[in-house]
């Protein structure tokens, strides 16, 4: 039995029944619609990522650029390929690039979220989506690259395009998209290394490994691109579900407002209660096993970070919303060594919004029906308009 269609509308819009079902019964099921077993357990699903006899293995999708990005990827390698290219990139990363753009950050929010608020203001409801949740992180990764502001337009529509072929069984003309945005992100990516410049490119560029090594062309770009689509289809996503399950419970945003202190936890409780990313893939590197489900060699397991996210065995009353939740050890940043790099600024750009949104809008509520992206492994809101309550 198939235990849930990830096309079906009623799945998407809440998938968190059909996973406590299947977490009652055990903590790994088969899916023949993914093709592949899914764990629903957080055990199982930490298991999924951590247990180093599965790793990412990437069969190419006959798409020269789209390939050549994975290929050279931090996500797709494994053992010491994945090791160096890791090293190799945190360096360049803790050259202070995310202490440095908080303070900017921040100021970016506050004028997003004002301009939103100025909607309002005039005497209509407003799309949080479009007018903050999407340009934010592409500004921040954007400046956290280098790329000049003439050249930022197609950064969001590329990112869009590439992360749709996540989605089980992309047709051809999300296969053909992708493969565009990739070939045109090469390329800008490309310009912006000879040019050279002071932003984290450049600092890629120019990093060494103990033996004088360094990141080779395809793999400076391969890392840029994860960043753009892992630093903006999640901060996009986690800043829409989070603040539409805050509206929906006026209560909890109330406290939102009333304490600044608590905008960290609700951060982390915002990940952990609607997961932006549902499924992470890993291919089993040789014969293991995940709560007791043999996982043959060459064969691919998921891990439901969703379902993880709503475990009683781990999260007390883990439906209801807990702005307090301490401690919240969610696995919507991964776990072990594809743990996201990215997560201190994801967290700072979520945390840059509640604040902002506090202040200009501490009464506003949701306004009309809010439009879901059909999309299973990224999981978002296409609109959610809202208005002062």
């Amino acid at each position: 039995m198939t235990p849930f269609d990830p096309a079906d509308p009623a799945f998407l819009a809440d998938p968190y029944p059909s996973y406590a079902r299947m977490r009652a019964v055990g903590g790994v099921h088969p899916h023949a619609g993914l093709g592949f077993p899914v764990a629903v357990s957080h055990a199982a699903c930490s298991a999924v990522l951590r247990d180093r006899a599965l790793g990412r293995v990437r069969t190419d999708a006959g798409l020269p650029m789209f390939d050549l990005l994975h290929r050279n990827s931090l996500l797709e390698r494994e053992g010491e390929p994945h090791t160096r290219l890791r090293r190799l990139v945190a360096a360049a990363f803790d050259r202070g690039h995310t202490a440095r753009l908080a303070p900017a950050v921040q100021r970016r929010a506050d004028e997003l979220v004002g301009a939103l608020a100025g909607r309002i203001d005039d005497g209509a409801p407003a799309d949080l989506v479009s007018l903050v949740a999407e340009p934010l992180p592409v500004a921040v990764i954007a400046d956290l690259l280098g790329v000049p502001e003439s050249e930022r337009a197609p950064l969001h529509g590329w990112s869009d395009a590439i992360v749709r072929m996540y989605e089980p069984d992309p047709g051809d003309d999300v296969r053909a998209a992708a493969e565009r945005a990739s070939a045109e992100f090469v390329a800008l990516l490309r310009s912006l290394v000879a040019r050279g410049g002071d932003g984290l490119i450049a600092d890629l560029d120019a990093v060494r490994d103990a033996d004088g090594s360094r990141l080779s062309a395809d793999e400076l770009v391969g890392t840029a691109v994860l960043l753009l689509m892992a630093g903006h289809e999640a901060t996009v996503n986690v800043i829409g579900n989070g603040v539409h399950a805050l509206l929906s419970r006026p209560d909890t945003w109330s406290g939102v407002v009333a304490d600044p202190g608590l905008v960290t936890s609700t951060v982390e409780e915002l990940i952990r209660f609607d997961a932006p990313l549902q499924l992470f893939e890993r291919t089993a590197l040789r014969d293991t096993e995940i709560d007791g489900y043999r996982v043959p060699a060459g064969s691919r397991i998921g891990a439901l970070l969703g379902a993880a996210g709503r475990d009683p065995a781990v999260f007390s009353r883990p439906d209801a919303l807990d702005i307090g939740r301490s401690p919240n050890p969610h696995l919507g940043f991964g776990a072990g060594v594809h743990y996201c790099l990215g997560a201190p600024l994801a967290r700072t750009e979520v945390a840059a919004v509640l604040r902002a949104l506090a202040d200009r809008l501490p009464t506003m509520g949701l306004a009309g029906v809010p439009v879901r992206r059909p999309r299973f492994v990224m999981r978002g809101w296409t609109q959610l308009y809202v208005h002062r309550a």
